[in-house]
């Protein structure tokens, strides 16, 4: 079995400044520090997009300083908060694809993970949320899948490519969908995929696919069935991804690290009568 962990939406922000009274720094520490406390064994972290709330630099520097010892291998990805070049300027190490995105393949044994760049930009016009997948990261994604027979593809993004049930979350889901799900019709061997963006744990099954979404460590998005408005936020617990896979199954648990505890000892005792 392999086990990886999934952390999405931690919208970090410069000089202190909190969301909706968090603070999303500490958020995130809070969320790292527990996820290796209890999952020393994931393989990998995937960062899954709005590493920052405003892209700017020194926010983006925030994050690197905040994983820079971190002893579990990680991918990050972009989200619409996001910023190409200032995320390029900080993280030089980092490989872009040939057309400048942020596009990275994970080997598990059988099961390859392909993180796609939902990004739309630049230009980032205000207000702008919405995901794409142009020509170009859409060609990378069917080089790969070229290499992939034989074996089960997850893939990650930071953008929901259906919709959830959520008005204000499904103006701002990847725009051009259609292109995507016409690529999964035709590769059985994409069994899943995972998107952050609502700030919500969602789960179904859409075009024949297994979906799964997560919290954000900071703050999360009400359950809004009949709002317009995506900026809806509230405090709800945060929480970041487990994910196993094993011979049969693609598993996806929620860990709420703010109210979880760790059980051992007396807490495995059965329930009095």
């Amino acid at each position: 079995m392999h086990k990886i962990l999934a952390i999405t939406d931690i919208h970090l922000r410069s000089a202190g400044r909190k969301i909706i009274g968090l603070d999303p720094l500490a958020q995130f520490q809070k969320a790292l520090a527990h996820a290796l406390e209890i999952h020393p064994d994931a393989q990998h972290l995937i960062i899954m997009g709005d590493l920052t709330h405003s892209g700017h630099p020194e926010e983006f520097q925030m994050v690197k300083d905040a994983i820079a010892q971190y002893p579990i291998p990680i991918t990050l990805m972009l989200g619409n908060h996001d910023r190409r070049d200032n995320f390029t300027s900080t993280f030089p190490e980092i490989t872009m694809t040939s057309s400048g995105h942020l596009q990275t393949r994970i080997d598990l044994g059988d099961d390859v993970l392909l993180c796609l760049d939902t990004l739309d930009g630049p230009p980032y016009p205000q207000y702008h949320h919405v995901g794409n997948l142009c020509p170009e990261r859409l060609d990378w994604l069917c080089e790969q899948l070229k290499t992939c027979a034989g074996k089960r593809v997850s893939l990650f993004m930071h953008h929901p490519p259906h919709n959830i049930g959520l008005p204000g979350m499904d103006c701002i889901k990847l725009k051009n969908s259609d292109d995507l799900f016409a690529i999964t019709a035709k590769h059985p061997e994409i069994r899943h995929f995972f998107a952050g963006h609502v700030h919500r744990t969602i789960s179904g099954h859409t075009h024949g696919l297994g979906f799964s979404m997560f919290k954000s460590t900071c703050h999360q998005m009400p359950m809004a069935m009949e709002s317009n408005d995506p900026s809806l936020s509230v405090a709800e617990p945060a929480a970041y991804g487990i994910i196993l896979f094993d011979t049969h199954s693609i598993i996806a648990h929620t860990e709420d690290f703010e109210i979880a505890q760790q059980a051992s000892g007396p807490a495995l005792d059965a329930l009095p009568d």
